[in-house]
């Protein structure tokens, strides 16, 4: 059994790095020489074209929880949305901005070039395409940072959902912020009190998480995403999906929460569970905290375990950790423990397919086999735990 810890800790071992964009045209493919030849992440599974941008937002209602000098709490966040017609006029959208790039890539290590070369698919400044759609908020780990699941949220998007990616600033490892600002991840290694610790850092999360979700359901310019009050859902990797199951907990305005392969760290939802659908998708057979959520959950809910999955294959890392030399440089067993040994393309295909499938289902109203019973398609799918809104079923 992984001990209590392992799992914030993983978070920030592997994707510590903070994915995260410039703001402005600097998200144009760079034309300068890589020293690793340019690669795709995996392409949405849908023909729908994909915006992107970014938001710089300040919270002058709440001071920072985490900043040394309690300024008003400032923010990054990304957007991922279906696109107009036109999309492709403009630029694709880099992975990450130089910094953010330099600290991941040495931290890891990667060749460097390597986070240069990653092209997602998203065009930077393509226009929304027009009407409310769907929202969902996501949260990287400990010490992450908001570009971690790139991938599923440019999947997302194509098949019509808003995603929303918050840097949580002075935890995220790196935040760029407009005019070239660096700010960097203040939490501690090992804190004196974890018990405090984690309870600081998800009220911190959950703040931002409500913020945003404000600030994106206002009025959208022309060409800008509009999202729906109505439908907002929320999903995280690590502590991620920890706060998305406290902000779920506490905010009648989100639906639905996904956590992928997070504990329930930092709140009290492993004593009194939850009223509303929640899904967790796992690498690790059980954990201390979700044994304690499943005896108190009151709404929907299912634990699926996929098999052959690390704590980070629910990360983009698994795409650039081969191009970028990583299983050459870390050992074998902890590549294997880390990133798993599935696929990169079969683990994120299964991630995709059964996200969706539950915010279809909780958001839009949508019939949701896959999440009834295990399939034959996907039969590295176990169902380790399932409620039906009342009833457990082992």
């Amino acid at each position: 059994m992984v001990s209590r810890r392992s799992l914030v800790l993983l978070a920030g071992l592997g994707a510590a790095g903070p994915l995260s964009l410039s703001a402005g045209p600097a998200h144009a493919a760079p034309g300068a020489a890589l020293r690793v030849p340019p690669f795709d992440l995996p392409a949405p599974t849908a023909r729908r074209p994909v915006g992107t941008l970014d938001l710089h937002l300040v919270d002058h209602g709440r001071a920072d929880p985490l900043a040394p000098d309690r300024r008003p709490r400032e923010l990054m966040v990304q957007l991922w949305y279906p696109a107009a017609a036109g999309a492709r006029r403009h630029p694709r959208a880099r992975y990450t901005g130089e910094a953010a790039a330099a600290a991941l890539e040495a931290e890891l290590p990667l060749a460097p070039g390597t986070l240069a070369a990653l092209r997602p698919h998203a065009r930077y400044g393509a226009a929304a395409v027009p009407g409310p759609l769907p929202l969902l908020l996501f949260g990287h780990g400990r010490k992450g940072g908001r570009g971690n699941g790139t991938a599923l949220a440019e999947d997302l998007a194509a098949h019509g959902y808003l995603v929303a990616a918050v840097d949580h600033t002075y935890d995220a490892a790196v935040v760029e912020f407009p005019g070239g600002r660096v700010v960097r991840s203040v939490l501690p290694e090992e804190p004196a009190d974890w018990e405090a610790q984690e309870r600081l850092e998800i009220a911190a999360r959950v703040g931002d998480l409500r913020f945003v979700a404000g600030a994106l359901t206002g009025a959208a310019g022309p060409g800008r995403p509009c999202a729906d009050p109505r439908r907002i859902g929320v999903l995280g990797h690590s502590m991620g999906g920890a706060a998305a199951a406290e902000v779920l907990r506490t905010d009648p305005r989100f639906r639905a929460g996904l956590g992928l392969d997070g504990a329930f760290f930092g709140s009290p939802v492993p004593e009194l569970g939850l009223d509303r659908p929640y899904l967790l998708l796992t690498a690790l057979e059980d954990h201390d905290t979700w044994r304690r959520w499943r005896e108190h959950q009151r709404g929907w809910a299912r634990q699926l375990r996929i098999a052959g999955t690390g704590h980070l294959t629910y990360t983009d890392l698994p795409h650039f950790a081969g191009p970028g030399g990583l299983r050459e440089a870390w050992p074998a067993d902890l590549y294997a423990e880390l990133l798993g040994t599935l696929a990169a393309a079969r683990s994120a295909e299964l991630v995709r397919v059964y996200a969706r499938a539950f915010f279809d289902r909780f958001l839009r109203g949508r019939p949701a086999p896959l999440l009834a019973a295990p399939s034959v398609r996907y039969p590295e799918v176990e169902f380790r735990w399932v409620r039906e809104g009342g009833a457990a079923v082992s």
